[in-house]
């Protein structure tokens, strides 16, 4: 695993779009995708090494994992070739000189635009502390700053700032202070096993807890089976005692064509298990840039 420098952040892409998942759906978010992931999913450590040998895949590249093909998993992680070595080191300024590129930088003070820390796995010990870092440092580069200020140096806290920080995270590593508290929400999207992943894996009882322990979290599903909801209803909201109103899920989707059916098919089941129940936005399907 690479090593992660704690004064810098290991982006692998960053870009502004619209937030297509979970209770933040539609919201304009610039997504901060990190390198390095802790999970295989659709995929073995040993396929994953001879892929980031090889370095072939083409960014959101279509492709079926040994475990997929074996029949251990139904699906294979779509971002592959964004966190499995597409990771680059990047001073603080970068992120704050891309935002004012972009002409998001002060909607990102006032938490009109979210940031979304994402990856790969951004809670991966090494990008927690560079995040809080950067934060820091973002803290020192605003109007008015003064050194006096450290007792609140976060802008979350500051009443002229109102910045947002989400984040997106497979709830299998324990979210450690002080990014725990600036955190405004956690997204945790738990795998299930057609991930291909063992129950040790990714079912991590400390960092579950941990999260719940958070004032606005949600723990999000993709769902495209009435098993998948009995398997996330035994694995992780009846052991974990998770509110429903903190359970989302969504329709897997591979096809366009099925977006009715499949958003039809989601909505039954929070009917009948009574979680939220949300659809991908069909944007997606001309934009790219879409997180989904």
């Amino acid at each position: 695993m690479s090593k992660i420098d704690p004064n810098k952040l290991m982006i692998s892409s960053d870009f502004y779009t619209i937030q297509g998942e979970g209770i933040s759906s539609g919201v304009p978010s610039y997504f901060v995708r990190f390198g390095i992931f802790n999970l295989t999913c659709g995929m073995s450590r040993a396929f994953t090494n001879m892929l980031a040998k090889e370095q072939k895949l083409e960014d959101g590249e279509v492709f079926e994992g040994d475990l997929v093909k074996e029949g251990k998993a139904t699906w294979t992680c779509d971002s592959t070739s964004q966190w499995l070595w597409r990771g680059v080191d990047k001073d603080f300024q970068y992120l704050i000189d891309r935002w004012k590129e972009e002409g998001v930088y002060e909607d990102i003070l006032k938490g009109d635009v979210h940031i979304i820390w994402t990856g790969g796995e951004p809670t991966i010990k090494g990008h927690q502390v560079s995040i809080v870092n950067f934060l820091k440092y973002l803290t020192e580069t605003l109007p008015g700053y003064q050194p006096s200020d450290l007792g609140s140096w976060l802008p979350c806290y500051n009443a002229n700032f109102k910045i947002f920080n989400e984040i997106e995270t497979n709830g299998t590593i324990v979210i450690d202070e002080p990014l725990f508290e600036v955190l405004d929400q956690i997204n945790c999207s738990p795998k299930l096993a057609n991930s291909g992943m063992t129950e040790k894996q990714r079912i991590v009882p400390a960092a579950i807890k941990r999260i719940m322990e958070h004032g606005n979290y949600q723990f999000k599903f993709v769902i495209s089976t009435e098993d998948d909801v009995l398997e996330l209803f035994r694995d992780f909201v009846e052991p974990f005692n998770i509110p429903l109103k903190n359970v989302v899920c969504m329709p897997g989707l591979d096809d366009a064509a099925e977006f009715e059916e499949r958003t039809r098919f989601c909505l039954e089941m929070a009917k009948k298990y009574r979680f939220r129940g949300l659809t991908r936005l069909h944007i997606a399907a001309w934009d790219k840039t879409i997180n989904v």
